[in-house]
């Protein structure tokens, strides 16, 4: 992974004292709270419902151990014990003491880690594919070019002051797992040349109350004019993007009232002008680049003991399930890629205490080299064991819960903290996954419905990423009470595409039977080894509706918020 050099720790110590500054004087009285709101703002901090919320950068959702184990000591030390794991790949802490946060930082800055951008009208955390590096489908490793935006975003003077928050996701595989087209910038590279890496350039995604998916601004750019390329882009969003309504300040706002051809028309002569006073990227840097993230040192004598696993397999169902269920393929024989569940039943989906985060941490070290990543549907990965060790492994991560063999089931939910601590948020939304946990508790029964995406949100602003759900729940307020609406038929890859909304909201103690009335449909009319997504995008909306209301889907939807 990327280690700092001599300027990168004196820019983060920098940053970091001149933060501690900013919250002093605001304790101080001598910052109003306009004045102190951008800069925390710029700092990863929100002032929530019950306390300041942190959210800590986790770039490209890869940590060493050692940054898992300060993550715990913040944990331990800073907040209530636990940690809670975004669909950005990010942590947030829910309580911490503003007075205490810039000595967090201080501590997190001797790990290489900060809270910079991970919140206002900025370049957000760059993300990317969780299997960056090890998958088996990829044309080339996506986190050089991941860390080279990062470090051009990070703190950069032009676009410090964005109309609204700005995402990029980059990926380097054939499959899209990194939602690259429901970005602002989503980067898919398709070619790789030797040195000159081709990306496909998405611009215009997001979801929120405007949701949109984004259409393709470049089929082909050469990886030496990726920065250019972006700047082009970012600059004709600052100059042109609304400023007048933050609803309507996004860029994906802005394409689709341009149009893409003029949008594009814009961004290359844009383009243009940069290229002739700024050159391209370098091969040697880039090559700087990519010996950071070298090729861990694999076992040649792995694949010749991988029948151990069989063995295991043969001997023990538990673990063969959890093998079935939380591992995948790597692309060096006598590995696999395995999935440490966040969602246990009875926890909040993404949480993880300071417990769990040590002993994961202690696992990446004897099993991994190392390193964990952080995946978009708020579990963490191991991405390098050997075969002939995944045995011994999931007895440790048994133990603490980490091992509930349920990835890619109804149960491994995405979903945003909600009004239990967002003040954004008009609904619960955990209190909601406790009950989706309760009634579908029996394992045979979720292999039975098979691979189905289900995502919530406490409101429209999106975080648990509703519209992308096979089956979205999206909390609405109606007469100071918590409602919820169903959506389906979304897919973040690509065969990506938004939800429909199902019909009226429904109460919060009807919400979950709503859903079982959905599964009970698909179970009714699946093909057989038709998934959820491919029964819905056969049949539609319509037979799903008739099945969930009856005789009363005629209810108007003056009823949804």
């Amino acid at each position: 992974m990327y280690i700092y050099n001599e300027p990168d720790r004196a820019l983060l110590a920098q940053r970091t004292e001149q933060f501690a500054g900013q919250v002093n004087r605001y304790l101080a009285g001598e910052l109003a709270e306009d004045e102190f709101q951008q800069l925390r703002l710029r700092n990863g901090l929100y002032m929530e419902l019950n306390a300041p919320m942190l959210r800590v950068a986790i770039p490209y959702g890869l940590l060493s151990s050692g940054q898992l184990r300060a993550l715990a000591r913040v944990a331990r030390t800073y907040d209530r014990g636990y940690g809670h794991f975004t669909t950005r790949q990010n942590i947030q802490f829910n309580w911490p003491k503003l007075e205490q946060v810039p000595q967090l930082l201080a501590d997190l800055s001797q790990v290489e880690m900060h809270a910079i951008q991970t919140s206002g009208s900025v370049v957000r955390n760059i993300t990317s594919d969780p299997l960056a590096g090890v998958a088996a489908d990829e044309i080339e490793d996506p986190r050089p070019w991941c860390e080279l935006l990062r470090q051009w975003s990070t703190l950069h003077p032009e676009f410090n002051w964005l109309p609204r928050k700005f995402k990029i996701a980059v990926t380097g595989a054939r499959n899209d797992r990194a939602a690259v087209r429901f970005h602002d910038i989503g980067l898919q590279v398709v070619d790789e040349a030797g040195p000159n890496t081709v990306f496909r350039v998405w611009v215009g995604g997001g979801l929120g109350r405007s949701p949109f998916m984004g259409q393709v601004i470049h089929e082909r750019l050469p990886g030496t004019q990726l920065l250019n390329y972006v700047e082009a882009i970012l600059r004709i969003y600052n100059l042109e993007g609304r400023r007048d309504n933050k609803h309507k300040a996004r860029i994906k706002i802005l394409v689709n009232a341009l149009g893409i051809d003029v949008f594009k028309v814009k961004v290359d002569s844009e383009w243009a002008l940069i290229q002739k006073v700024q050159p391209g990227l370098s091969g040697e840097i880039v090559e700087q680049m990519r010996a950071h993230f070298v090729e861990s040192r694999y076992d040649p004598s792995a694949p010749g003991k991988s029948g151990r696993l069989t063995f295991d397999c043969d001997r023990n169902a538990d673990f063969a399930r959890w093998v079935a269920h939380n591992t995948t393929l790597h692309r060096v024989p006598g590995y696999r890629i395995i999935y440490a569940s966040l969602k246990a039943p009875g926890a909040a989906p993404g949480d993880l205490g300071a417990k769990g985060m040590e002993a994961l941490a202690g696992f990446a070290e004897r099993y991994s080299f190392g390193e964990i990543r952080v995946s978009h549907e708020q579990n963490l990965l191991l991405a390098h064991v050997r075969e002939a060790d995944l045995y011994d492994l999931w007895q440790g991560l048994r133990i603490h819960r980490l091992a509930t063999p349920n990835i890619g089931t109804l149960t491994d939910m995405i979903c945003c903290p909600g009004a239990d601590y967002c003040s954004l948020a008009h609904a619960s939304s955990l209190d909601v996954a406790s009950m989706i946990n309760q009634r579908f508790d029996d394992l045979d029964h979720l292999y039975d419905l098979g691979d189905i995406s289900l995502k919530m949100s406490g409101c429209i602003n999106a975080c648990g990423h509703h519209h992308l759900g096979h089956i979205g729940i999206l909390g609405v307020k109606k007469r100071d009470e918590h409602w919820y609406q169903l959506t389906l038929g979304g897919a973040p890859g690509n065969d990506g595409a938004i939800g429909k909304r199902l019909g009226p909201a429904f109460a919060a103690d009807e919400i979950v039977e709503a859903l079982e009335q959905v599964l009970r449909a698909y179970l009714a009319w699946r093909r057989p080894r038709e998934r959820f997504i491919d029964t819905w995008r056969r049949l539609g909306n319509t037979p799903f509706k008739e099945a969930v209301y009856g005789d009363t889907h005629h209810r108007t939807d003056t009823l949804a918020a």
